[in-house]
């Protein structure tokens, strides 16, 4: 089981702190709890939530000790980080946890020293006064979560399902991570690219002009789908359709549609024993070498070898 500790600085946010508990410990794997999740503050007791509600935490920061992760919670608004909880997150980082932070927590992690040279984000009004603050960090200011190496950042509020499906799946594949997103009645996770770079996910849909078509081309992916294809179901100009896609979801349809043949992709691969050019073709990939280029790309890791890593089936499945 992995263990993940999350630190309440005072005043903490209540929706910024129910995110961890309640997508880690939805996440069941072959039936088993994937996550044990401790809640900790500098100074155990009675804190103060920015809702004005008083939250009894009972554990102190020495819970960071047995985490394998650690994630600083966020209070929305800007704070001065605690100096106790700084020293015990860059000791954390030190030992080899993985460290991450919802909205202001990326203060924490900052003042730690733990983003200096690395990309990052916040709660996007926090952007520039963290930019300020810490000049030796890149910012991002208009994604939703960052991860460079064992260091995640979360902008901010449901950016924090964003971060932590992106965590589930990181340790326990596509597959898991779907099925805790579909439990919690949100969107699937939407990844970036491999754990050793910055990754940035697809941006949050924005509108429902396409949405037919694009629920309509997600039942059709093993299809080789053009762009001509995806504008006559929508019943427009494929210049209409790309101008429209690209409002809605924040890039081109073709880039859309890749993106969602390498997750279905990878959800065969935990979960089915398919040959790899039957993969490839039940997700519009077409060949196995083509399935191998882009896994590769997205993964960093052989389609065998993230079968081997994130299979489901209980095998391991050599191609």
């Amino acid at each position: 089981m992995h263990r993940v500790a999350v630190i309440a600085p005072f005043r903490v946010s209540m929706f910024n702190l129910a995110i961890p508990e309640l997508f880690f410990e939805r996440t069941l794997v072959d039936g088993v709890p994937g996550y044990e999740v401790t809640v900790c503050t500098p100074e155990p007791g009675v804190i103060v939530t920015t809702g004005g509600l008083d939250l009894h935490v009972g554990r102190g920061l020495e819970a960071l000790d047995d985490a394998d992760t650690v994630l600083v919670a966020g209070t929305g608004e800007r704070f001065q980080p605690e100096a106790r909880t700084v020293v015990a997150v860059r000791e954390a980082a030190a030992a080899g946890k993985r460290v991450a932070s919802i909205c202001s927590g990326a203060f924490v992690l900052a003042e730690a020293g733990l983003l200096d040279g690395r990309s990052a984000t916040t709660y996007w009004q926090l952007t520039e006064e963290l930019r300020e603050r810490y000049p030796a960090l890149d910012v991002k200011g208009d994604v939703l979560y960052v991860q460079d190496g064992q260091i995640l950042t979360a902008s901010g509020y449901a950016a924090g399902i964003d971060m932590c499906l992106h965590i589930i799946r990181t340790d326990y594949g596509a597959a898991v991570a779907n099925e805790v997103a579909r439990l919690a009645l949100v969107a699937p996770v939407r990844p970036g690219g491999q754990t050793q770079f910055t990754q940035t996910p697809l941006p949050p849909e924005r509108g429902t002009a396409c949405a037919d078509t694009r629920g309509w081309a997600m039942r059709h992916l093993d299809q080789p789908l053009t762009l001509t294809d995806l504008a006559r179901h929508a019943g427009v100009s494929v210049r209409t359709l790309t101008r429209r896609f690209h409002a809605e979801s924040g890039v081109s349809p073709l880039q859309w549609l890749l993106h969602q043949r390498i997750e279905r992709a990878k959800e065969l691969l935990e979960t089915t024993t398919l040959p790899m050019d039957q993969v490839a073709r039940a997700c519009g990939l077409g060949t196995a070498d083509s399935l191998r280029v882009h896994v590769v790309r997205r993964t960093g890791l052989t389609p065998s070898a993230y079968r081997t890593q994130f299979s489901r089936m209980g095998m391991k499945t050599v191609a």
